[in-house]
């Protein structure tokens, strides 16, 4: 059954194509609903310029080793294609190298699978170092096992890692062994970038800061929660994995309090296990990160779905325990409910601890967010009794700056102060007391 054209009008250099979701057996496709599924993948395939002409679900009653869809279905979307003069199919879908092989030949184009579009966003996409290495080596991973390539007449046109092109493309005739070379070369510059990662975190250790990391699905508006947190531009529109890159900015909560908060990568379903181990390194700011908001797009129809998705990688990147007590949950895009879903929402919150209605673009719900980020924060931290000479001025502004003052007393020579301080301030203020020194 045919979904029609795609809304975005194609640019000059689109290639056009066609997105197949194949509908597997219950039990095989996931809690989703199999439009929902299409219309992701057609979000994906317009993520990096593709001109979508036409999608496809295609059922599949039995996995077929050579082509798995089955004969019909082959040969009717090989009418698509012919129909709608496709250069590239993408198969919302794992293929083997040889299905992927055996479509191409029976179709006369192009064909990717969800692991190679995710890839190639990616690859189009990244633009820091660490970024750039992580998704070269994930897309060398995965090209390892597809060296041969049976169409190489599509000419490259835009960036990524060449899953779409031809012969402009680099290592996709190289041998394993120039691979494996090309392997071991990025995995020490890797680890040149993640010690400098380090140096910098060490940084912030020593002028500590508490880490506030936004997690969510793709496109959940985390961005755009981000900019109006944080005053900043970061990249933000409504397309799947506009933010690729890390990205951290100051924010002052409403007690004066400093904090980080870290803008990171959007989650999405079947996540190419290349990228899951790839990024683990760029999403370390989520493993240190003292509060770990997700936010979710709640009018997504798949909300649910989704988040379920978005704890699965949380886990699978070491955040078991953090899941399990229960994330902070932001439920976003409020301003496209209507009057009565909006309610329900409001409602929902009510009913679980934890959770807050916001829109990230009308504002709505955000200064409830920061003082419950505020309040958190707080319930971290320790109180201490602490004696200064009233000479001591600098001791004093050091824990107005860095803590809460709760009360405070003087007599003529001394400030005697009850102050509130995250575990490693505190422990800081105490070393420098045992080394004589009242501010750290």
């Amino acid at each position: 059954m045919s979904r029609g054209q795609a809304d975005k009008p194609p640019g000059p250099a689109c290639l056009r194509a066609l997105v197949v979701h194949p509908v597997l057996k219950a039990g095989e496709g996931g809690v989703r609903a199999p439009d929902s599924r299409l219309g992701e993948a057609v979000g994906l395939a317009q993520a990096i310029d593709l001109d979508v002409v036409a999608a496809e679900l295609a059922p599949v009653a039995k996995r077929r080793p050579a082509t798995l869809m089955g004969k019909g279905a082959v040969e009717r979307l090989g009418a698509v294609v012919e129909a709608n003069d496709v250069a590239v199919v993408v198969v919302d879908g794992h293929l083997s190298p040889v299905q992927q092989r055996n479509l191409e030949k029976a179709w006369s184009c192009k064909v990717i699978d969800r692991t190679g579009l995710i890839l190639e966003i990616f690859g189009a996409r990244a633009r820091t170092r660490e970024g750039t290495l992580q998704v070269e080596l994930a897309a060398l991973s995965y090209q390892r096992s597809r060296l041969v390539r049976s169409w190489t007449h599509l000419e490259r046109q835009r960036g990524g890692f060449g899953f779409l092109g031809g012969p402009g493309e680099t290592q996709i005739e190289a041998d394993r062994r120039m691979i494996g070379e090309r392997i071991v070369k990025l995995k020490r510059e890797l680890e040149e970038v993640k010690r400098t990662r380090e140096l910098h975190r060490s940084a912030r250790r020593r002028v500590p800061y508490p880490i506030i990391a936004l997690v969510g699905y793709t496109n959940a508006g985390k961005s755009t929660l981000f900019n109006a947190l944080t005053r900043s531009d970061v990249l933000a529109r409504d397309m799947l994995f506009a933010t690729l890159d890390p990205t951290m900015r100051g924010l002052i909560l409403p007690s004066g309090r400093r904090v980080i908060l870290s803008d990171t990568v959007g989650f999405v379903s079947d996540l190419p296990h290349e990228l899951v181990a790839a990024f683990r390194a760029t999403l370390e700011e989520v493993l240190e990160a003292d509060l770990v908001v997700h936010v979710r797009d709640i009018s997504h129809p798949d909300a649910e779905a989704q988040a379920t998705d978005v704890e699965i990688v949380l886990k699978e990147l070491g955040l078991s325990e953090t899941v399990d007590r229960g994330l902070i949950e932001v439920l976003n895009k409020i301003d496209r409910l209507s009057d009565a879903e909006k309610q329900e929402v409001l409602n929902q919150t009510c009913r679980r601890p934890g959770s807050l209605a916001i829109s990230s673009v009308s504002g709505e719900g955000i200064p409830a967010l920061l003082a419950d980020l505020d309040e958190r924060l707080s319930h971290n931290q320790e109180t201490i009794d602490v004696e200064l000479p009233l000479s001591d001025g600098a001791g004093i502004a050091w824990l107005y700056r860095h803590g809460d003052v709760i009360a405070r007393s003087d007599d003529d020579c001394v400030a005697r102060i009850s102050v509130r301080l995250d575990p490693v301030n505190a422990e800081r203020f105490r070393r420098g007391q045992e080394k004589g020194r009242t501010a750290p």
